[in-house]
């Protein structure tokens, strides 16, 4: 005995989603949006900025890991 299906069985049959929320968005808004977070942080401290000698260690780092082993 078998019970009848109520979930559609594929893909087309499914109905379609629209997006919503930041996905619905136009791309142009959405980096407006993401651009004022950025800018909150950076006037707010909480944004991390590498200093010269930072940017030569963390190089430095990912070098001496990655040699012999090839691209990652």
């Amino acid at each position: 005995m078998s019970l009848p299906d109520s979930t559609p069985s594929s893909a087309a049959e499914r109905p379609k989603r629209s997006p919503r929320g930041f996905a619905a968005m136009d791309p142009q808004r959405q980096r407006e949006i993401a651009s004022l977070g950025g800018r909150a942080a950076h006037q707010s401290g909480h944004a991390h900025e590498f200093t010269s000698e930072e940017a030569r260690a963390a190089g430095r780092k990912r070098h001496q890991r990655s040699a012999g082993a090839g691209p990652r």
